[in-house]
C-alpha cells in the first residue's frame, strides 16, 4: 500500500451506542498502523462516553481535515457541535436523528472534495432519522441519493459469507414486485465488479429463489423464478459472468459458506439478513456497492437498550474499518 486511507468514520445517532463503539474501536492501535481515521461527530458526546468509559484516550476538536493529526491515543473529532449535553441515552430524539444525516452528508461532501478515501458509518435510528426530517430507509438510499448513484446494492460482508440483495428495505409484497430481471441483472453484475475489485479472479455468483425450493418448477408461486430470475441468470452468463440458480434458499447459504460460490444474490432483506446475523452480529459488515464512494458500515442497529452503559461490542466497527481499509484506492 503506497500511502493510508484517510477514512471518516461518521457518529450514527448519538443517542445509541455508535460514539462508545467508535471510542473502543480507535483504542486499538493497529488500526493507526493501516489507516487515518477521523470521526465526523460531536466532541461533547465522545467525552461523555470517554467519562462512562473511564478510557484515557484523549478527543480532539478540529474544524477542518488538514487540522488532524492521525495519532493513535488521540481521536481527531471534526466537530459539527449538533447535540445538547443532556441528549439521554436510548430515546428516539429528532436532534439526533437530523444529527446522525448531517455527519453523513459531512463525509459524502469530503469524499466528493477527494479529501478522504472511505466512510464508515455506526449506525442511525430510522424512527429518530424521520422525526429528524430526513424520510429514508436507511444510510444507503442516503448515500445514493446524495452522490446521485441510480445503480447501487447493499452487501453484507461476513468471514465466511457475502450477500448482496436485490431488494432491502420494504415490505415482502412490494419487494417481490421491485424484483425485475433488470433489476437481478444489474445486482449480479454489481456482485461481480465488486468482487473483482477486492482480487476475486472469476467470482462464482448464485441467485436465490423467490419462493420455497426455487419454485420447484411451479409447484410454488406463479412462476417468478422464470419470470423475473432465469432472464437475468442468461444475461449475465452470456457475458461471461459465472453464475447459478436459481437455487432454493434453504440449502443455498449453506452452499456458500461451504466454498462453493463466493457471493450469494438475495431478492429481499430477511432472505439475505437471517443467515448473515446467524453468523454472529459482531462479525457482519454493510457495504454499499455501486457508490463512487467506499462506505462500509456495522451490520447493527443503535441498540438502544444498552447505550451509555459501556457494554455495546466494538468487534462489527472494527471489521468495517478493516473492510474500508481493504477497498479504498491504494495509490
Amino acid at each position: 500500500m503506497s500511502k493510508l486511507p484517510t477514512l471518516a468514520i461518521t457518529m450514527g445517532d448519538g443517542a445509541g451506542v455508535g460514539p462508545e463503539i467508535i471510542i473502543k474501536a480507535l483504542s486499538d492501535q493497529s488500526i493507526y498502523e493501516s489507516c487515518k481515521p477521523f470521526v465526523i461527530g460531536d466532541t461533547k458526546r465522545l467525552e461523555k462516553v470517554k467519562s462512562i468509559l473511564k478510557s484515557n484516550i484523549s478527543i480532539k476538536t478540529i474544524k477542518i481535515l488538514n487540522e488532524a493529526k492521525f495519532e493513535f491515543g488521540t481521536i481527531d473529532c471534526l466537530d459539527l457541535d449538533l447535540l445538547p449535553e443532556d441528549l439521554p441515552f436510548g430515546e428516539v430524539n429528532a436532534i439526533a436523528g437530523d444529527a446522525a444525516f448531517r455527519y453523513l452528508e459531512k463525509a459524502i461532501q469530503l469524499a466528493k472534495n477527494k479529501e478522504i478515501d472511505g466512510v464508515v458509518t455506526a449506525p442511525l435510528n430510522k424512527e429518530a432519522l424521520h422525526k429528524g426530517g430526513h424520510i429514508y430507509p436507511g444510510h444507503t438510499e442516503i448515500l445514493a441519493e446524495l452522490t446521485n448513484t441510480k445503480d447501487y446494492a447493499m452487501m453484507l460482508s461476513a468471514p465466511k459469507l457475502k450477500v448482496i440483495h436485490v431488494t432491502t428495505h420494504i415490505g415482502l409484497i412490494d419487494a417481490i414486485k421491485k424484483i425485475t430481471p433488470e433489476r437481478v441483472y444489474t445486482v449480479i453484475k454489481l456482485a461481480d465488479q465488486t468482487l473483482r475489485k477486492a482480487g476475486y479472479g472469476n467470482p462464482k455468483i448464485v441467485v436465490c429463489g423467490i419462493n420455497p425450493h426455487a419454485g420447484e418448477n411451479g409447484l410454488f408461486g406463479y412462476g417468478e423464478e422464470e419470470e423475473k430470475l432465469v432472464p437475468a441468470i442468461e444475461k449475465a452468463k452470456a457475458e461471461g459472468i459465472e453464475v447459478f440458480g436459481p437455487l432454493p434458499a434453504d440449502t443455498v447459504f449453506f452452499r456458500a459458506t461451504r466454498g462453493d460460490f463466493d457471493i450469494v444474490v438475495a431478492q429481499y432483506h430477511d432472505q439475505g439478513h437471517g443467515p448473515i446475523k446467524v453468523l454472529g452480529l459482531e462479525a457482519g459488515v454493510n457495504i454499499t456497492v455501486g457508490l463512487p464512494i467506499i462506505r462500509t458500515s456495522v451490520d447493527h442497529g443503535t441498540a438502544f437498550d444498552i447505550a451509555g452503559k459501556g457494554i455495546a461490542d466494538e468487534l462489527s466497527l472494527i471489521e468495517a474499518i478493516s473492510q474500508a481499509i481493504e477497498l479504498a484506492p491504494k495509490e
